[in-house]
């Protein structure tokens, strides 16, 4: 019998679709947004329509059996419901007055907007789907399960990793009952240690500091914090004044009632209005993170104290923040960290098929490589086919086929200073991009990131670059060196290298690095070793294919359409080399 597992994340940001088969191999992972070219598909249905068709004739043959699971419990919370009850999760609640501030950093009406969404989607979880199994499948049995938020971040995280054995944290904004829970992930087992109740959360704290900021966490940009944070300084006042709202003891996280909302109110005199330079926020940015990292730290910590473990497997959303990854080995008694390609919630789609599938055959172990972290190249890619209809109908682009010299011709562009779009196979799971939906330039001369911002991203100039790097070499360039898969670990330049490679050095110093490995992705590794044969430079400036404000390009029309409407200088699609007219 063919039987599949279809997991779906409903969260109202970040949804997301993976489908596994019976022994737990991977067969897609995408997040939505990609599909519907719309940022974080913000209270958009995991499962589109028009999308999931196609999904699973490509991915599901001969289908006997589906299993659609979720990534949130069906069984709501007691507070959830009475506030339900109440009418506060309703357009007219959100402004009702004279009910209790909840101990939060945020406002009433921005979490009972956040749990208003949540419901929403949990109770519509699955209807395209079924609609579209039963119309083309109708023989099929379809049964459903759902699982605990925490709980399919941790399954995300563990079964991906290459560990055997881990202590594994889940640390975001909110789950069932709060906002992070403790694992330790043995013989394919998840054993909950200890999960939070309430609302104490470092997510919230960090959310608040990025409206603190000038910057829209609704629009997920605590990336803004992050690369701000380096151009800052400590402020005493005002570390303090956040050290009054939160704190963490063992595994626990409390927002402090007698001091929260006074420290709160205290916290609006440094906060930087849209009329302000963002230069202002610096400082609070740079405190900000220098927090976060002593709360991360403690609550790390204490949990390889508590599980011994040398190995850790990091959940949620607080795991996308690269500054303090990089860090985690030298602050903890840890030595060895996995990130999946996909922490936030958009992952737990992932998580939830596998533990459906757990469910059903609890002694099964999941079959991806326990020597390897699962490959990211798990989403939609963009045939041949339709490149060679755009030639057949193309009248002004130059497109040439180069299947035997494709990643030597583009490695001579990128060294001539040209600004490359590189599509391949298969799309990333996850926000980043890991050299098959990339932006890629030479590293070499600082004023690439100028060009970059103001030809092609169309943002701000303090934001940093990534560089993809050959594992090989990597320890000649970063300090304290260790593998970084997914593009998950900021770490420290060498001062001798930091000119070498200007245009991916942070102003502090740093590099948020992607490892490249032949055996992760052979096309990638071959196009930055034919860039290192040509310069000696073993590596490459990577960054996301897409403008901002829009997910990474899905189809060759999203592709073109950035292509045509920015700075870049040749788009390489499979072994098509696409130029401008007249290049």
């Amino acid at each position: 019998m063919n039987k599949y597992y279809i997991g779906l994340s409903v969260t109202y940001h970040d949804p997301a679709l993976a489908i596994i088969d019976d022994q737990g191999k991977v067969l897609f992972a995408e997040a939505t947004e990609r599909y519907l070219q719309n940022k974080r598909a913000l209270n958009c249905a995991a499962d589109p329509l028009l999308q999931v068709q196609d999904l699973l004739e490509q991915h599901c043959p001969a289908p006997d059996a589906f299993v659609i699971a979720i990534n949130w419990r069906k069984k709501r919370p007691l507070y959830e419901n009475v506030v339900a009850s109440l009418g506060c999760l309703t357009a007219p609640g959100l402004l009702k007055t004279g009910i209790k501030k909840l101990r939060s950093p945020l406002r009433n009406y921005q979490l009972h907007h956040m749990i208003a969404c949540q419901r929403n989607n949990i109770s519509s979880a699955g209807l395209n789907l079924v609609r579209i199994i039963r119309e083309h499948y109708p023989e099929c049995r379809i049964s459903f399960t759902d699982h605990p938020h925490h709980l399919t971040h941790a399954a995300t995280a563990c079964y991906s990793s290459p560990f055997d054995e881990a202590a594994c944290a889940v640390i975001d904004s909110f789950g069932e009952q709060g906002s992070m829970a403790f694992y330790h992930f043995k013989d394919q087992h998840l054993n909950c240690l200890y999960e939070t109740k309430g609302t104490g959360s470092i997510g919230f704290y960090y959310m608040k500091v990025t409206e603190l900021c000038g910057f829209d966490w609704l629009k997920g940009e605590e990336w803004k914090v992050m690369g701000l944070a380096p151009y800052g300084k400590l402020n005493r006042e005002l570390y303090e004044l956040l050290k009054s709202t939160i704190s963490v003891q063992g595994f626990e996280c409390q927002h402090h009632s007698k001091n929260l909302f006074s420290s709160l109110t205290a916290l609006d005199k440094f906060k930087r209005h849209d009329q302000d330079p963002i230069a202002q926020a610096a400082d609070l940015a740079y405190t900000g993170q220098y927090f976060f990292a002593e709360l991360m730290s403690s609550l790390l910590q204490h949990l390889q104290q508590q599980t011994g473990c040398k190995n850790l497997t990091l959940g949620g959303g607080c795991g996308l923040n690269s500054a303090f990854n990089g860090q985690i080995k030298s602050r903890t008694d840890f030595t060895q960290v996995f990130i999946p390609s996909a922490p936030a919630d958009d992952g737990t789609a992932l998580g939830a098929a596998w533990l459906a599938l757990r469910h059903d055959h609890p002694d099964l172990t999941i079959s991806n490589d326990r020597q390897q972290p699962l490959s990211p190249y798990l989403g939609t890619s963009i045939s041949d086919a339709a490149i060679e209809k755009l030639i057949q109908y193309n009248r002004s682009l130059s497109i040439r086929h180069l299947p035997d010299s494709i990643c030597a011709a583009t490695a001579n562009l990128l060294a001539q200073g040209q600004l490359i779009g590189w599509i391949q196979g298969r799309a990333e799971f996850g926000p980043r991009s890991l050299g098959n939906r990339s932006i890629l330039a030479d590293p070499r001369q600082a004023k690439t990131k100028d060009d970059i911002n103001q030809k092609i991203k169309f943002r701000e100039s303090f934001r940093p670059f990534a560089p993809s790097v050959l594992h090989e070499q990597a320890d000649v360039f970063f300090a304290d060196y260790h593998e970084s898969p997914y593009m998950d670990k900021t770490l420290y330049i060498k001062n001798a290298m930091q000119q070498q490679v200007a245009a991916v050095c942070h102003v502090d110093g740093t590099g948020r690095l992607q490892t490249v490995k032949q055996q992760w992705n052979p096309r990638f590794y071959a196009l930055i070793n034919s860039f290192y044969q040509q310069t000696q430079i073993p590596m490459l400036l990577n960054t996301s294919f897409n403008v901002m404000g829009k997910p990474l390009v899905h189809s060759l029309e999203d592709a073109l359409a950035v292509f045509l409407t920015t700075g870049l200088d040749a788009l390489i699609i499979n072994d098509y080399l696409i130029c401008k007219p007249g290049k």
